[in-house]
């Protein structure tokens, strides 16, 4: 089966949810250079547990996405005074049809239709980070009850060290239970890896996919404008070439993108401020804020400040910080398709059925690395 029939595939109308909000002038294209990207392709691991694979609802063009988020729950303004609840609605692709519809939607929903959409992804990307954090704060408690790490702890130890950029790969293979340090890579381990507050990243997504309208994230669902070198990527129509043989990194998935995103802002080194003021704010008890820490990343661009400025006035006009504390509703993960006719959606229905039959559709699941 033609993988680009499920959750390769998702129309125009469901994607204009990786599009719209921010009023920065700046493209991808056009925006200041990034560090390298991280590979969003975390090191698979071998499991034998079964597994669910989510369901996958399929509407029917713009109405019926509409629709469907207000059956949902999850359409109109939110009160200011409540902790945002959220669906765990996840979409699967950014269609480059999205770059022609964009100009014909409302600017308010255009604007609607990214928060509603694009949030799960991003929540869930913290959710996995709190659940390996966790991990690594029963091997930290491990460590000081004088134990040794179990197999498995140290597996991970090794996996996280390479990924987070705290040792090389052939260090990180030497690790053994009694290898001396222990504490402090798992300390340091626990300051890279935390949560980037939501309303920080819809508005850096917003900013550097312009609206999710880029040619970048309609080939290669990049939202972060995350580089990368070595002839992979996709290649800038004016490509610079003092900066060498680079290119915009892509991603299988969108959520792929938010991974690699999260990966660099916990492992490269330009963003050593943003990790530090995590830091203290986590030390002093204090909520993590997007707008305090906009701050850390006056390296994301040569635009420097001025890009931290206009990324604050986003996420301050926009109202993004409401979703630094949300949290998802008690419900399991969903995925989101949509096709533009009855008909189309009916046929695209019948495929997931025969997948899901087969096996298929647990395979595609699983290369999406979502657990």
């Amino acid at each position: 089966m033609n993988h680009s029939l499920l959750f390769i595939r998702l129309p125009m109308i469901l994607l204009a949810g990786i599009a719209l909000l921010a009023c920065s002038p700046d493209t991808p294209e056009a925006s200041a250079e990034k560090p390298a990207a991280v590979s969003g392709a975390e090191p698979a691991e071998e499991t034998t547990k079964p597994f669910e694979v989510p369901e996958a609802i399929v509407v029917v063009g713009l109405d019926g996405l509409m629709d469907h988020l207000k059956q949902e729950g999850w359409w109109g303004e939110e009160s200011r005074d409540e902790q945002l609840t959220v669906p765990h609605l996840m979409i699967t692709r950014i269609h480059p049809a999205w770059r022609v519809a964009a100009p014909n939607l409302p600017v308010p929903q255009k604007k609607e239709i990214f928060y509603r959409l694009m949030l799960p992804l991003v929540m869930h990307a913290n959710a996995m980070v709190l659940d390996r954090r966790a991990k690594l704060m029963r091997a930290r408690d491990d460590l000081a009850a004088g134990k040794q790490l179990s197999a498995e702890e140290l597996d991970d130890l090794k996996r996280a060290v390479v990924l987070l950029r705290v040792m090389p790969e052939e260090d990180a293979a030497a690790l053994t239970a009694a290898s001396p340090g222990l504490t402090g890579i798992v300390d340091d381990l626990l300051y890279r890896l935390d949560v980037i507050p939501a309303g920080l990243a819809l508005g850096q997504a917003a900013y550097e996919s312009g609206y999710g309208t880029s040619r970048f994230a309609t080939e290669g669902n990049s939202l972060f404008g995350q580089w990368t070198y070595g002839g992979d990527g996709i290649a800038p129509e004016q490509k610079r070439k003092e900066k060498g043989d680079y290119g915009i990194a892509a991603f299988d998935w969108p959520f792929d993108s938010v991974r690699g995103y999260f990966l660099n802002l916990m492992s490269h080194p330009a963003y050593e401020d943003l990790r530090r003021l995590r830091a203290e704010m986590r030390a002093a008890g204090e909520p993590l804020s997007s707008l305090r820490l906009a701050d850390g990343l006056v390296r994301y661009s040569e635009r420097g400040q001025e890009y931290v400025d206009s990324l604050k006035g986003m996420i301050r006009v926009n109202g993004l910080e409401i979703a630094d504390d949300a949290v998802f509703r008690d419900e399991p993960m969903r995925f989101l398709l949509s096709e533009g006719t009855p008909e189309e959606a009916a046929a695209l229905e019948q495929q997931i059925a025969e997948a899901r039959a087969t096996g298929e559709l647990a395979e595609i699941y699983a290369r999406m690395r979502l657990e």
